[in-house]
This record gives structure tokens, C-alpha cells and sequence, in this order.
């Protein structure tokens, strides 16, 4: 828990922490499937992925998973007006997600800035996927804190 983003300025380059376990059940990604239009069958055909995929499981989409970045923030800033999230640069999708895998987040802070009126956070995001060596996400997201 931090303050103000000023107080994350001392923690950059430091790994923050890492989240609990979520797990990414095949009800998560069948509501993305519907949502998004995306209903590719890798990632809603159970019985399909069973003879076809990899490991015999659907996988999550790339983007489902990094929606769930946030959900895994490592920190908290109480003092701000708002915090928008700003982006994500050099997102990677560099492992699969199978329905019913447990995911965690490997947060570091890599830099702190002040912008006008606010302070832009990048952290260095990756998505570890229970089990598998190769992490599903290896991303930077960038999150803008307002006095």
C-alpha cells in the first residue's frame, strides 16, 4: 500500500511482489468468447481441443488474460484524484493459457515519472501460468495516477 505515487519513486527497478493465484476456467472464456465475437474453436470447442490441442484443454484467449492484469495488481495507491489506465507497451503473448490453469502476476516496478499533473507508473508484468515454464504474458503496463 502506497500513499501517493511519489512514494513509488524509491521501489523502481524492485519486484513488487506476486499476486495470488486466479484460475481461468472455461466459463471465463466462454463469457469472452461471447463478448468479444472471438469464439475460435481453441478457445470454446472442449470437445474438439480434447482430440486436437496440445494437452487435450481449450486455451484462454491472449487478451482475456491481460485483461486480468489488474484484477493481480501487486500495490495499491490510496491518494489520487483518478488513475486511468494508459496502455501496455511491448506486450507479448508468449505461452498458452488451458481452460482450468491457475495464473499469478510477477509485478516490478520499472519506472515512476511525473507528467503534467500526475505521475505515469510503468510496471513490468508477467503472467505465470502454473505448471508451465514459458509465462502466458510478458508485458509493460503503464498506469497514470492524477493529484
Amino acid at each position: 500500500m502506497f500513499d501517493t505515487a511519489a512514494d513509488l519513486v524509491p521501489h523502481v527497478g524492485e519486484e513488487i511482489g506476486v499476486s495470488d493465484w486466479i484460475t481461468v476456467g472455461q466459463d471465463k472464456i466462454d463469457a469472452f468468447a461471447e463478448l468479444t465475437g472471438d469464439k475460435q474453436w481453441i478457445h470454446v470447442d472442449v470437445e474438439r481441443a480434447k482430440e486436437k490441442m496440445p494437452g487435450g484443454k481449450t486455451i484462454a484467449h491472449g487478451y482475456l488474460v491481460m485483461s486480468l492484469v489488474p484484477l493481480m495488481l501487486i500495490y495499491r495507491v490510496t491518494n489520487f484524484s483518478r488513475a486511468l489506465n494508459y496502455g501496455f507497451d511491448r506486450l507479448r503473448f508468449t505461452g498458452p493459457t488451458p481452460s482450468g490453469a491457475r495464473i499469478r502476476q510477477r509485478q516490478t516496478l520499472k519506472s515512476c515519472e511525473r507528467v503534467e499533473g500526475a505521475y505515469r507508473v510503468t510496471n513490468t508484468c508477467t503472467i505465470e501460468v502454473e505448471g508451465q515454464e514459458r509465462p502466458a504474458i510478458v508485458a509493460d503496463q503503464v498506469i497514470q495516477y492524477f493529484d
